[in-house]
């Protein structure tokens, strides 16, 4: 090989070998900020085969149940109960809730899952049209009656 070949050669895998450093130190910074998105079922059912741990970030979307929305007397913290189609799953938030937010209506809520079935929020937000409802969760809802959970000790 003659020696301007191998100039090229060397400048060539320099470049290639520098984006790629660039790329995996951009991709391991960006694991640790992902929220994935879940559902309650996911949450306690998993989501393709794997269910979140405890102290992963995530999202969490889904319908407030009925009655289920518990204000503290001396504080901004309110806990109230997530769910789909299936099971229910309990939020923790301490703030001022958004205008929209109501017992019945679609939220999303981004926070870490404390226990299986617990999710300390920080930050909630209400979906503007409550009116919408992608067909297969409607189909999926209509008839279902979702009873309050019964939580383990020491989560309020």
């Amino acid at each position: 090989m003659n020696p301007r070949r191998k100039k090229r050669m060397f400048a060539v895998s320099s470049v290639v070998a520098v984006i790629a450093a660039a790329i995996g130190l951009m991709l391991f910074a960006l694991s640790q900020n992902i929220d994935l998105f879940y559902t309650p079922s996911e949450i306690l059912h998993g989501k393709d085969g794997t269910r979140p741990t405890v102290g992963q970030r995530l999202r969490i979307g889904g319908m407030v149940v009925e009655g289920s929305v518990e204000r503290a007397d001396s504080s901004l913290d309110v806990s109230f109960d997530l769910v789909d189609t299936g099971p229910t799953v309990k939020v923790v938030y301490s703030g001022i809730l958004p205008d929209l937010f109501r017992e019945g209506q679609g939220i999303v809520a981004t926070g870490v899952l404390q226990e299986g079935n617990v999710i300390r929020a920080d930050e909630v937000l209400a979906k503007h049209d409550e009116e919408y409802m992608p067909p297969e969760l409607a189909e999926a809802m209509i008839g279902i009656k979702h009873e309050k959970p019964q939580y383990s000790q020491g989560t309020n």
